[in-house]
């Protein structure tokens, strides 16, 4: 697929992610395989974005460029280039909104994987992250990379303002991703945070990370057990997210590794040790989910699941 000059066109695909990951909050995420935004973007002779269309979804979304996420990442990545063209796009929405599996941070990646193509000279995708951070800024009010990282690079990915690092994880490891029927605004989930934190809080937290990132780098699922639990994040948004107490449950006597809250929620996730222990966990935790009065959607995904790329 021929990439820079003289090509026009191009789409890119991105998939979901669960960002936060319990333990990394802002900071950790990994990519969710089977569903996703596609972007379309067209080199134009005008130096300005545009957004010719956005589909999928009945929610009204931003149409200006500046308000927009993926318009954004792309006015940041002109200014940058100082390029003498600009970009029309086309949103294809796959993932829900409010829905904590990073849907305007894909949009956002799709964009700019697709607008790369179009360069004389593409960049690299780190080079890429710097500029995404800023079409993120748009939907939630902060930089902040746990959702992009892992949908540029794919599996399990510690991101800060500066850099992208994979962690490795065993290939048999699955993630069980449950959405339920219900929205959360990214916003919102983010006031409930305010408020004061008492040191041994933090001190625990940063103690489940380490555990956690060891237990990915040595494949020792004890390490993960041991620290895939928020202390934080996670006792501040539960009350938000009804039937969330139930289908954590579920998932841990389902044998996961640790179930937290994808993202700023509703979603949920739940890490386990193979495959089919995953898929027989969702029903659980959808059954948890209904009794609560809500219907949801699943998806098992490995934990190195493919980032974005090129259609």
């Amino acid at each position: 697929m021929q990439e820079g000059a003289g090509r026009r066109e191009a789409r890119a695909f991105a998939p979901a992610s669960v960002a936060n990951v319990a333990v990394g909050f802002d900071l950790l995420g990994y990519a969710v395989a089977g569903v996703g935004d596609t972007v379309t973007v067209r080199r134009i002779a005008a130096r300005e974005v545009r957004i010719a269309a956005i589909r999928g979804t009945t929610a009204e979304l931003p149409t200006e460029a500046a308000g927009n996420t993926a318009g954004a990442a792309l006015i940041a990545l002109r200014q940058a280039l100082a390029l003498p063209f600009g970009f029309e796009i086309e949103i294809d929405k796959g993932i829900p909104l409010s829905s904590g599996m990073g849907g305007s941070a894909a949009s956002c990646v799709a964009a700019l994987v697709a607008a790369n193509a179009l360069l004389d000279a593409p960049l690299s995708r780190e080079q890429l992250y710097l500029h995404s951070l800023e079409g993120e800024a748009v939907a939630s009010g902060s930089r902040h990379g746990d959702n992009l990282g892992p949908m540029f690079l794919g599996g399990l990915v510690l991101s800060t303002l500066e850099r992208l690092v994979p962690v490795p994880v065993p290939g048999q490891w699955h993630s069980l991703l449950v959405h339920p029927d219900a929205l959360l605004e990214t916003r919102r989930a983010r006031a409930a945070l305010q408020g004061s934190y008492e040191l041994k809080e933090f001190v625990a937290q940063s103690t489940h990370l380490a555990l956690v990132l060891a237990g990915c780098h040595a494949g020792d699922a004890g390490l993960v057990r041991a620290g895939l639990r928020d202390v934080l994040v996670e006792p501040r948004r539960a009350p938000l997210i009804g039937g969330f107490d139930a289908a954590k449950q579920a998932a841990l006597e389902a044998g996961a590794m640790g179930a937290s809250i994808s993202g700023a929620g509703p979603s949920v996730f739940a890490w386990f040790e193979t495959r089919e222990a995953a898929e027989a966990a969702a029903s659980k935790v959808q059954s948890a989910f209904a009794a609560a009065g809500f219907g949801s959607q699943s998806w098992v995904t490995p934990l190195d699941s493919p980032g974005a790329h090129l259609l």
